[in-house]
């Protein structure tokens, strides 16, 4: 069983040690145990930190991304060295490594195929009140979605199967973490949180600068990701608020029209036609969306089974390792003997 612990960088190389120091070197049921890095175009020592440190491998963008396609650059970069479990965890050391066991024990167990490390969330001293909120509303809001159980929808902190990581796929350029949960619980993934600690604020968040800014490209998150996901379901309610207004007000107009010849309401009838319109045309985009997505669920299945095909070449050493055409350009570094 080989597990890779995988990081995300950006400029990190003041913390990067710090958070290397702390990652176990061995586990219980762990046969191989690697470090890798992302370096997501950083621009200090954070290469140079990581090859001293002993990470076992670097892989990186030659210009900053974000976070979303960091993570799943990593992914797949671990897919490729052979990972059975990859956990993915934050460079600034915000998670304590001494949980790494709890969190991948349910997918040796055979019981999860993702699971995410719960912060203390309401204990946490460097969070303020305001963020303590939007945290748990905002797993609120992410469980109803994903029809998932999740306790932490944001943590960074959590592990993945290769079943999982072989289907996953991340769209949008801000984070992953939602994404990545709504997705697994569309996908039938079986996903539990396991409660984790957490370690002392080394630096101010990259992903929340504000607030007001946090909680706008979360929403917009959740939204598109329930169009991609759930096509049918989002265009259906959609076209029902016209298509209601219109039949209320075409009746109210029949109504009219059978006790007083419906004189003073054309205006109702046009009105009324005009949503009924809309609401027609918007239930015909409901089955267009929901055609549109079986063929992508048909491509990811496709997708799954090219990256389980070139996963298992590049075990053998037969091809190259791949890179998927949507992480764009980057560079792979391989520590020196």
């Amino acid at each position: 069983m080989k597990l890779i612990i995988q990081i995300p960088c950006f400029n990190e190389a003041k913390t990067l040690a710090i958070a290397l120091a702390e990652l176990p070197k061995q586990l219980p049921g762990i046969d191989e145990l690697e470090l890798l890095v992302i370096d997501d175009g950083s621009q200090d020592d954070t290469v140079r930190v990581a090859r001293e440190c002993g990470v076992h491998h670097v892989v990186g963008f030659r210009q900053n991304q974000g976070l979303a396609r960091a993570f799943m650059l990593g992914i797949n970069a671990c897919l490729e060295r052979g990972a059975d479990i990859i956990v993915n965890t934050d460079a600034d050391n915000q998670y304590n490594a001494g949980d790494i066991p709890a969190l991948i024990q349910p997918i040796l167990e055979h019981r999860a195929d993702l699971v995410i490390g719960a912060r203390p969330i309401t204990q946490i001293a460097h969070f303020s009140p305001i963020k303590k909120l939007l945290q748990l509303f905002g797993s609120y809001v992410v469980r109803r979605v994903s029809g998932t159980n999740v306790l932490d929808a944001p943590s960074g902190f959590r592990a993945i199967s290769r079943d999982a990581a072989l289907t996953l796929n991340v769209f949008n350029d801000y984070t992953y973490t939602l994404e990545t949960l709504i997705q697994a619980g569309q996908k039938g993934m079986r996903v539990v949180s396991t409660p984790v600690r957490v370690n002392g604020d080394l630096r101010p968040s990259r992903l929340v600068k504000s607030i007001p800014s946090y909680v706008k490209r979360s929403i917009l998150t959740i939204f598109r990701i329930f169009i991609v996901y759930q096509p049918l379901k989002f265009f259906l309610m959609l076209g029902s608020v016209p298509f209601v207004a219109g039949l209320a007000l075409g009746v109210r107009f029949l109504i009219s029209f059978f006790r007083d010849g419906g004189d003073g309401h054309i205006q109702s009838l046009i009105l009324a036609a005009v949503l009924l319109l809309m609401g027609f045309l918007t239930y015909l985009l409901a089955i267009i969306a929901d055609l549109l997505s079986v063929n992508r669920r048909m491509l990811e299945e496709i997708q799954r089974h090219q990256r389980t095909r070139l996963v298992a070449l590049a075990g053998r050493g037969e091809v190259p390792k791949f890179s998927p055409p949507s992480m764009g350009r980057h560079v792979q570094s391989v520590p020196p003997p």
